[in-house]
């Protein structure tokens, strides 16, 4: 018990007091040195691979302004800024849905920002379970065409005279089918909306945000309208390849988590709709 006891002696009266003295300045200095040192080092650097999607301004739009260059772009920035250690390359590579899919499933690609989930995704990669952004899923109709679609069964029953029209590649179609929904697939939301204005289809089903935004850009507000139907609610999430390592994802989580407090993720949902 003796040996335990001695520290103690350097905590009370039994040392002189200049000794104590300058025992307390070598420890506020050792103190203060420690705290300077840990807020000028930076968590460590690490480089993470990724891509931007083609065709989904809404999520990437590598000709729009810097300010505005898409909302899963928005959002990787503000996680830069969060950790400033965390860095992504392959930006400059812009490629199809599809092929997204298939560097993450091969680890080609560390993660992507955003990705719907879905149990077959989820068979493939993970996910960080933050919200990144919400989604509705609803369809777009002419603005002459006044049915009201207020079930998938009824999507299914409208869609045997004219497919729905969904884009390539999207988990979207997936559901559908399973309700039996006569679906075609298009490249874009665009060239969707073209095809509905010519009387090629009846339905566009697609993610609000991502409809509403084609609307505008191509001043359709006149012929093309929203069904007042939303389907589901969804949200796009972080995806990672699946032997990512749990150290990193759980720095991912950590920043995504901070915006999430913070309402960074919030209003850059806002900034788009």
């Amino acid at each position: 018990m003796r040996a335990f006891c001695r520290p103690r002696a350097l905590c009370c009266g039994n040392v002189p007091r200049k000794a104590r003295k300058a025992m307390l300045r070598r420890l506020g200095c050792g103190l203060s040195a420690g705290l300077v040192l840990a807020a000028a080092c930076p968590a460590q650097e690490l480089v993470l691979r990724t891509v931007q999607q083609a065709s989904s301004v809404v999520k990437y739009d590598p000709d729009g302004v810097p300010q505005r260059a898409g909302l899963c772009m928005d959002v990787l920035r503000a996680v830069e800024r969060a950790d400033p250690g965390l860095r992504f390359t392959g930006l400059e590579q812009v490629i199809p849905l599809r092929r997204v899919e298939r560097l993450l499933a091969d680890s080609q690609i560390d993660v992507f920002f955003c990705l719907l989930r879905s149990p077959e995704r989820e068979r493939q990669w993970r996910y960080v379970p933050v919200p990144l952004y919400p989604v509705r899923h609803v369809i777009a109709q002419r603005v002459d065409d006044v049915r009201g679609v207020d079930s998938l069964l009824e999507l299914a029953t409208m869609s045997q005279v004219k497919p729905v029209l969904v884009t390539r590649g999207s988990v979207l179609a997936r559901k559908l089918e399973t309700v039996g929904v006569n679906l075609a697939e298009v490249s874009s939301e665009r060239e969707a909306l073209q095809m509905l204005v010519l009387g090629r289809t009846d339905a566009i089903y697609g993610q609000d945000i991502n409809l509403a935004r084609h609307i505008r850009d191509a001043r359709l507000g006149d012929k093309v309208r929203l069904g007042r139907t939303v389907f589901q609610e969804d949200a796009q999430f972080l995806a990672v390849r699946h032997d990512l390592p749990a150290a990193v994802v759980e720095r991912l989580t950590e920043a995504l988590r901070r915006l999430e407090r913070e309402g960074v993720l919030r209003l850059l949902s806002e900034r788009y709709r």
